[in-house]
């Protein structure tokens, strides 16, 4: 996989009604690296990540994007996206083989990597069947960053991407970045070290208050 995809942020910001979550944000985001997206609860990470995952318009500036070096529309961004986060829900009633069906009838999968192999990687061959209702919160976690990250997307937006998950989850989850991080566009939001250790670019919130 070698899509590039940049995202450019001019004088950007966001209020919710009177007042600014963030504003002044001049920043380009490129594949190939890495970036946390820092701050406390409740500064406005989330706010931040749907700007750049183009589900929600800036209040001032412009938010763009470019795929392999062209401009293109917001409306086709999440194509090129996978995103895991805690307010992302999974279809409770389907099994764990079904969940996983539907989710790659909208995005391909990786190369070397097919249903099998996810379900290997996740270390559930006993639960394929298993309604998702009646997982751990531990296991929906896992299942909702295995989704995202064997997914063929020039972009991967992880937030709070261990929540749920205890120490041997988080190992777990170092693992999937330094495998199937690679050359993409890897977005963080976190205010947990051992979330995003290896980003090697970092944006406070807190600096566009």
């Amino acid at each position: 996989m070698n899509h590039q995809l940049n995202i450019t942020l001019a004088n950007a910001g966001r209020r919710f009604n009177r007042d600014w979550i963030f504003k002044g944000i001049n920043y380009t985001f490129t594949s190939g690296n890495s970036y946390a997206i820092l701050g406390p609860n409740g500064s406005g990470k989330s706010t931040l990540l749907q700007l750049l995952n183009g589900s929600l318009s800036p209040s001032a500036g412009t938010v763009s994007f470019g795929f392999n070096d062209k401009a293109i529309d917001v409306e086709v961004v999440f194509k090129h996206i996978s995103l895991a986060a805690p307010y992302l829900e999974l279809i409770e009633d389907f099994s764990l083989s079904e969940v996983i069906d539907f989710h790659f009838q909208f995005k391909p999968y990786i190369a070397d990597i097919d249903k099998a192999g996810l379900i290997d990687l996740l270390g559930m061959q006993s639960s394929k069947n298993k309604l998702v209702r009646y997982f751990s919160s531990g296991m929906k976690q896992r299942l909702k960053l295995a989704l995202a990250f064997c997914s063929d997307t020039a972009m991967l937006m992880l937030d709070e991407p261990t929540s749920n998950l205890d120490t041997q989850g988080t190992d777990w989850y170092l693992q999937l970045v330094e495998k199937y991080a690679g050359n993409r566009l890897i977005i963080v939001g976190s205010n947990q070290e051992q979330e995003y250790s290896f980003c090697s670019n970092r944006l406070h919130i807190t600096t566009y208050k």
